[in-house]
């Protein structure tokens, strides 16, 4: 008697564990892992710079420098509008 409750308790605590451990019964779900998209580093743009000078003679002139040829050729026509140069 005394080896049998000795063995039903040797076979409870190694059963018990590695039922608790393998245990995937308290959901019906399975597990879905969803990836993220890579995030792409988004750069700042960079404004147009703008160097203005005038001469003695009351002309202006500019120096534009930047990242992007389209605005730079948007504020090149900007100052020759508000300045009046052609």
């Amino acid at each position: 008697m005394k080896t049998l409750i000795f063995w039903t308790a040797i076979i409870i605590t190694i059963l018990f564990p590695l039922y608790a451990c393998t245990n995937n019964g308290l959901s019906s779900e399975e597990r879905v892992f969803k990836t993220v998209p890579e995030l792409q580093e988004i750069k700042p743009h960079k404004p147009v710079k703008i160097k203005l000078k005038r001469n003695t003679q009351g002309a202006y002139s500019w120096d534009l420098s930047g990242n992007d040829a389209d605005k730079i050729i948007d504020a090149d026509n900007k100052l020759r509008k508000s300045l009046k140069i052609n």
